[in-house]
């Protein structure tokens, strides 16, 4: 199991970029969390099975329709063990 925090660069607040993060990392079997940071990008921490944390990471590059995505930096660790469910901060 394993950590991975994303932080996602680029035109991702306003366009349901959190909600859609959540349903699909809640799909692929993930706990974490999403929230928006003041300086208009969105951070993601995710924790799960090594394969499913790699698909995500593809969907973070690409987003929901209406985002534009300029890049996703990454920061692995080991999983925690944190979190029950994937859940949208406020």
């Amino acid at each position: 199991m394993q950590r991975w925090t994303l932080v996602i660069h680029g035109k991702v607040q306003g366009v349901f970029y959190r909600q859609s993060a959540a349903e699909k990392a809640r799909a692929l079997g993930l706990t974490g969390t999403v929230r928006n940071l003041e300086n208009g990008d969105v951070k993601l921490l995710a924790e799960g099975p090594e394969a499913a944390l790699e698909q995500l990471y593809s969907w973070c590059q690409q987003g929901p329709e209406r985002a534009q995505v300029d890049k996703v930096v990454v920061d692995k660790s080991k999983a925690s063990g944190e979190f029950t469910d994937f859940i949208v901060a406020t």
